[in-house]
């Protein structure tokens, strides 16, 4: 059935007659019926006013809206969940591809095909039926393709890399309109840039990446009193230098709202978090994990041998829709200095307003050669940090997640992690998710395959000048 675009004075549907004509999905413009559920994504800050909406149903649809934006002179923007918009869609022709849902999963070779809209719970169920799960993150309502293109810092990094290293082959929409397959043999620059630049370089339509495998592991979150969070982080620095790659963790400082839903353990409470996922026998991981279970009483601790479908309960993330903020910077080996820093700025008694302040162990796997060569940057880092500020939109100067990021400057590496950078990251801050040689070539790429940056609602990677040309 063909879609259709409602009648109203108000709308230039004659604009839209040949988009209309051309997909099998909806179009919609502002002020219709579904335009405003459309529009919408987890991240309840962004909210973008796209010129037209396409919510598509494949990839021809993807390339119907891709001609038609570029015929207009519109960039096109894309979304799946919306939680990690990196730029405002005003303006834009909005790809919405929260329709195209199929998945097949291949147990014999290990790896799932899925679509853009699918979202990681769909392939956690569906692979865990055969006893493989995904590189998926913390979140599984976040979507797949999304994820993996932006790196993809999995749950079990540091045991199997990034998500964008197992990707096996890509279907993508161009800006010239055209679909195209690619893989390390087929197209293999493009592949590449694909691997790990995200939405700079056309609009996936459909992923095939490897599945682990893998059916349970014992993790869980140990969660302490927030006044413990000087013992807790200090202790949890001193203990992940020497984990195996089977066990991957983070440190959480969380302000909890006082919130329906919520345990009330932690509701509306500060606490320290021990986040805890390892691929081992569940005898080792009680034995590793041990130490931190003696640091003091603990308000909640659900580590435990679990099915890898319950992996949302390591994190705990929320499940419903709010306004935030996103900040992040790679670091290098951290010191008690270090743990001094991040206690002065975000610790018990500072009053700081951050919902969360999180470090994530790397190394591991994330610094292994690679099945194929990949875009993402800074395998070097021992730590993330990420912080989430909720809320509103925010007030001029500086930020409690900017000072704290100055108190850790110390130690970063320099370079930032992709998909925890939001809209307001600068090209600086974008540039930094990747090592200057690999920028270099992405802008090169960028040049070839989108020389007009239809592609530019996203972490924007510029495309490099013609050679000639001067540039002010």
């Amino acid at each position: 059935m063909r879609s259709a675009v409602q009648h109203s004075p108000h709308l230039h549907t004659d604009r839209v007659a040949g988009l209309v004509a051309a997909v099998r999905g909806p179009v919609l413009l502002p002020g219709q019926d579904g335009y405003d559920e459309e529009r919408a994504g987890f991240n309840t800050l962004v909210d973008q006013r796209p010129a037209v909406i396409v919510g598509a149903t494949g990839a021809a649809d993807v390339a119907a809206a891709v001609r038609y934006a570029v015929r207009h002179g519109l960039p096109v923007a894309v979304q799946s969940g919306g939680h990690g918009a990196a730029g405002n869609a005003d303006g834009a022709v909005l790809v919405s591809t929260r329709r195209m849902t199929g998945l097949r999963i291949a147990p014999e070779a290990a790896t799932a095909r899925m679509a853009a809209g699918v979202r990681w719970e769909q392939v956690i169920h569906e692979a865990g039926a055969y006893g493989l799960a995904p590189l998926n993150g913390s979140s599984p309502l976040v979507g797949a393709v999304s994820f993996a293109l932006g790196g993809g810092l999995a749950v079990m990094a540091r045991t199997f890399g990034y998500a964008a290293d197992h990707i096996r082959d890509l279907d993508v929409v161009t800006a010239d309109g055209v679909p195209r397959q690619v893989g390390p043999d087929r197209e293999p620059d493009l592949f590449w840039a694909l691997c790990g630049g995200k939405g700079n370089f056309g609009v996936v339509t459909s992923m095939e990446i490897g599945l682990m495998p893998v059916s349970r592991l014992y993790g869980g979150a140990l969660t302490f009193d927030g006044s413990l969070a000087p013992t807790v982080l200090r202790a949890w620095l001193e203990w992940t230098p020497a984990l195996p790659a089977e066990l991957g963790s983070s440190l959480a400082l969380i302000r909890f709202p006082d919130a329906p839903g919520l345990p009330a353990e932690v509701r509306g409470r500060f606490v320290t978090q021990v986040r805890i996922a390892y691929h081992g026998p569940s005898a080792k991981g009680a034995e590793l994990v041990a130490p931190l279970r003696e640091l003091g009483p603990r308000l909640l601790d659900t580590v435990r041998d679990m099915p890898y479908t319950d992996i949302a309960e390591v994190h705990g993330d929320p499940t419903e829709p709010y306004p935030y903020h996103e900040r992040t910077m790679m670091l290098g080996e951290l010191d008690r200095r270090a743990a001094d820093a991040v206690l002065a700025a975000a610790g018990p008694g500072t009053g700081c307003p951050l919902g969360l302040v999180e470090l994530r162990h790397l190394g591991g796997a994330l610094r292994k050669p690679v099945r194929h060569e990949t875009a993402v940057g800074n395998r070097d880092a021992e730590y993330c940090l990420f912080t989430v500020a909720p809320g509103g939109h925010r007030p001029p100067g500086p930020g409690p997640d900017d000072l704290l990021l100055d108190r850790m400057a110390p130690w970063a590496t320099g370079g930032k992690y992709l998909n925890f950078l939001d809209g307001t990251a600068g090209p600086e801050e974008v540039r930094s998710a990747f090592t200057p040689q690999a920028y270099a070539r992405l802008a090169e790429l960028k040049a070839r395959y989108d020389p007009g940056n239809v592609f530019r609602v996203n972490h924007n990677i510029a495309p490099a000048p013609v050679r000639g040309e001067v540039t002010a």
